[in-house]
């Protein structure tokens, strides 16, 4: 897209820059000693602000809503859903009467997997260039006193939206390329395709942090089935290899010098298995940190423009196209019944004016809101660039994490050399 030099249209952001205007970060608060676990606590760190707040997942939706109310125009990210804790609850605690919950792996896999989607919320919004300016951002980030829903609902009230506060909105028409609609349609279709493309990408990305995890949970089990007797003992415990005292058989009396070296040698191995166990676990974090969580960051900011896109066709387009036809069949009444000097049509004359001006408005807000469209067109391909930072730190992890393995293993190697040690060994 083309545009003058000094357009307000234009976006002059790089991802930099977008980068730069905060990093935010998003925690569990600990679970106090001996307290019923009646919601999820979050510290949200603003390094902007320079301030360290404590948020519950309410204050996250009041937050939302108000940027939709001010900003129906723009790209508003979507929350996690909410879910109720599934674990069990029992009687019991420090004090009599306590309520204690009991999580289940599957609560505490949703609650981080909320942490880390409300973290891309955060950051995504609070680097959003309209978004990054206005003070119901600084409240939620900033603000530490009682009540942060009450402060941030006084604070919106009698604002109006981004439309009655923009200076540039009733003249936002004339900033608009003549084949607006066109381009509309086409970088509609082109964020879908990139959309399914980073999707499909994002799935395969978690896949291959998934099997890297599995894969450390795999030696660390190997490296002690090195180390442990199969079958169950008759104590119901189970012995390790290394450390066996079982005496030989007097027909395996021969080979008592292999075993003794065989075991020991077992010992040394069971320890380089689980560093390649620590190695491989290592990698699939750095995989689910540095690549997943920055294409699902990506990923966010996509489909909070195709929520924008459907928001327009839906809500604005829609009402500006029921205003032009209902502006239209008002035009002609009044015509006639100036023309023909109907007493009761020319008593409503200037209440149809007041209507008039209604549908105009809607008109002007139908402009402004391809005006935003073409802003966060701009926004979404100055965010294309992370893709090659994902892209690159992919690469990264693979080449640092082969390598790091590839030196456990040929430090193992020569280890093995001494399980079968004997005189007739080769």
């Amino acid at each position: 897209m083309q545009m003058l030099q000094g357009n307000p249209l234009l976006l002059p952001h790089s991802l930099q820059e977008l980068l730069a205007k905060d990093t935010v970060q998003v925690a569990l608060v600990p679970e106090r000693k001996g307290l019923f676990l009646k919601h999820v606590e979050y510290e949200v760190s603003s390094q902007r602000f320079g301030a360290s707040v404590s948020r519950r997942y309410n204050d996250f939706v009041v937050f939302h809503d108000l940027l939709l109310q001010k900003f129906p125009y723009r790209m508003v990210p979507a929350l996690p859903p909410k879910k109720m804790l599934g674990g069990a609850v029992r009687w019991g605690g420090h004090a009599p009467g306590c309520l204690v919950t009991v999580l289940s792996s599957a609560d505490r896999e949703f609650i981080e997997a909320r942490r880390r989607a409300l973290k891309r919320f955060i950051n995504l919004v609070a680097r959003h260039p309209p978004f990054s300016e206005d003070v119901v951002l600084k409240l939620f980030l900033s603000f530490s006193g009682p009540d942060v829903q009450s402060k941030l609902k006084e604070s919106a009230q009698c604002m109006g939206d981004e439309f009655t506060n923009c200076k540039l909105a009733t003249r936002a028409k004339d900033f608009l390329p003549a084949d607006i609609q066109t381009q509309f349609a086409v970088s509609r279709e082109l964020i879908r395709n990139v959309y399914n493309s980073f999707y499909k990408l994002r799935d395969r990305a978690e896949r291959i942090a998934s099997r890297a995890i599995d894969n450390a949970a795999d030696l660390l089990i190997f490296g002690k089935e090195l180390r442990q007797v199969a079958p169950l003992g008759s104590m119901g415990l189970l012995g390790a290899l290394g450390s066996d005292t079982t005496p030989l058989p007097s027909w395996a009396a021969l080979h008592s010098s292999t075993w003794g070296s065989l075991k020991q040698a077992l010992k040394g191995l069971s320890v380089e298995f689980a560093l390649l166990a620590d190695k491989a676990a290592q990698q699939g974090k750095k995989e689910e940190n540095d690549v997943v969580e920055k294409l699902n960051l990506f990923l966010d900011l996509l489909q909070s423009y195709k929520d924008l896109c459907e928001r327009h066709e839906k809500g604005v387009l829609h009402k500006h196209q029921r205003a032009l036809h209902k502006y239209s069949l008002m035009r002609r009444q009044m015509s006639a019944a100036v023309h023909g000097q109907q007493p009761e049509a020319v008593q409503q004359l200037e209440s149809r004016i007041v209507e008039e001006s209604t549908i105009q408005t809607m008109e002007l807000r139908h402009a402004f809101s391809l005006y935003c469209l073409h802003q966060e067109t701009q926004l979404v391909h100055a965010h294309l660039p992370l893709t090659s930072h994902i892209l690159g730190a992919f690469v990264n992890s693979q080449i640092q994490g082969h390598k790091e393995m590839s030196k456990v293993w040929d430090d193992l190697k020569p280890k093995l050399h001494c399980l079968f040690a004997g005189p007739n060994s080769t």
